[in-house]
């Protein structure tokens, strides 16, 4: 796993394709909070809140993990490398691992630079300093677990085709239908007591109870126990290529 890990590392911060992520993913997210006229403007709100950050976030996410994922996979199987990595002494678990890490990796890397929102805020805030840093805090959690599963599922999509940009948007798909997805059917109404095991199932309420400030245990429990099932997936379906 460690060598997976440090190789798939060394390809994404030996070239731009890090910082570029992470600066696109920055500079979409100051436009939106600082600059655009909307709902998601900080100014606009008028309070200093970086609620319109965690609700802005997984949107952006959805579209920067799984354009991470989708070479993960399916490019070592167009190029034929991943006959290479089955011949080497690592289990396919490892591979799944050291590549999962590694781009959960560059995912916190692209978080770390928003950081300065929190500082941003606290001078602009009165009176000086008047933050709900709880609040603050639990949303970048809920933020560092929805990566932890979007990742995964990435890399499932990735595991699953072998064409990078197909990987994408099944990557993309996989993800808003889980996070939005199945809420938005919920909110019809159309199946009785069902709509509530759909709202449950779906990352949405999960995640916005970070947002108000909550950290359940059980919530961060539904995030890893998904997680381990779209890695587990990843695994039995890349062992049926080997």
């Amino acid at each position: 796993m460690l060598s997976i890990f440090k190789k798939e590392l060394g390809v994404y911060f030996g070239s731009i394709g890090a910082y570029v992520v992470a600066i696109a993913f920055v500079l979409i997210c100051s436009l939106f909070l600082w600059f655009f006229d909307n709902n998601f403007n900080v100014f606009n709100i008028g309070r200093a809140s970086l609620n319109s950050f965690f609700v802005l976030a997984p949107w952006i996410l959805m579209f920067l993990i799984p354009a991470l994922t989708m070479r993960s996979i399916a490019e070592e199987e167009q190029n034929g490398t991943l006959v290479w990595l089955f011949s080497q002494p690592l289990s396919i678990r490892s591979i799944v691992l050291g590549k999962y890490a590694a781009i959960l990796v560059l995912v916190i890397f692209s978080l770390l630079p928003t950081l300065v929102y929190i500082y941003t805020l606290y001078h602009i805030s009165l009176p000086l300093g008047n933050l709900d840093t709880g609040t603050i805090l639990s949303g970048y959690i809920g933020l560092l677990f929805l990566s932890l599963v979007f990742t995964s599922i990435g890399l499932f999509a990735s595991s699953l085709v072998k064409n990078q940009v197909l990987a994408f948007v099944v990557g993309v798909f996989c993800c808003f239908f889980c996070f939005f997805g199945l809420e938005n059917l919920a909110s019809y109404n159309l199946m009785g007591n069902f709509d509530y095991v759909l709202q449950k199932i779906g990352f949405y309420q999960h995640y916005m109870s970070f947002t108000k400030g909550i950290v359940d245990t059980r919530d961060l429990g539904y995030f890893l126990f998904v997680t381990t099932l779209f890695l587990l997936l990843s695994v039995q379906l890349i062992k049926r290529k080997k």
